[in-house]
């Protein structure tokens, strides 16, 4: 049985766009349009999808947890990693690179989102530590639509 079969879990068509900004620089976007699963969960909604080679991430695994004021990203396989987000507040996660492990602090200056068990849109705007030094701006938008 594969995820879109499983009960609770529904088929969705996702367009994943990111962006980052760098100081003095035109901002650096990817645009991904793939299948993915949304799911009901006790706490909000859950939507996971998997990378491709147009994203550097093949073989991973990338989950958006909507959990009240928080989203929680967590990418698993190839890549592992957890992002906390929540409008107005800092948080600090490792992220695991095959050259070892990174401190990540996500400042999150917007979140916004509309989504049901319909669909909807997500935004997410942020600020990106390593190991406490600003790294960049981020934003992710994401589209989502049930598929018939």
């Amino acid at each position: 049985m594969n995820a879109a079969e499983q009960p609770g879990k529904l088929p969705v068509m996702l367009s994943v766009r990111g962006e980052q900004y760098f100081d003095g620089v035109d901002p650096d976007a990817t645009e991904l349009m793939t299948e993915g699963t949304l799911e009901l969960t006790e706490e909000g909604l859950r939507l996971s999808y998997e990378e491709s080679a147009l994203t550097g991430m093949e073989g991973t695994t990338t989950t958006f947890e909507v959990k009240g004021p928080q989203v929680i990203l967590r990418r698993s396989g190839a890549v592992n990693s957890q992002m906390v987000f929540e409008e107005g507040r800092q948080h600090t996660s490792l992220y695991e690179t095959p050259f070892g492990e990174l401190t990540v602090d996500i400042q999150t200056s917007r979140l916004r989102h509309t989504l049901s068990e319909r669909g909807g849109l997500m935004e997410i705007r942020y600020s990106i530590a390593v190991e406490h030094t600003v790294t960049g701006r981020n934003c992710f938008k994401l589209r989502v639509r049930r598929k018939r």
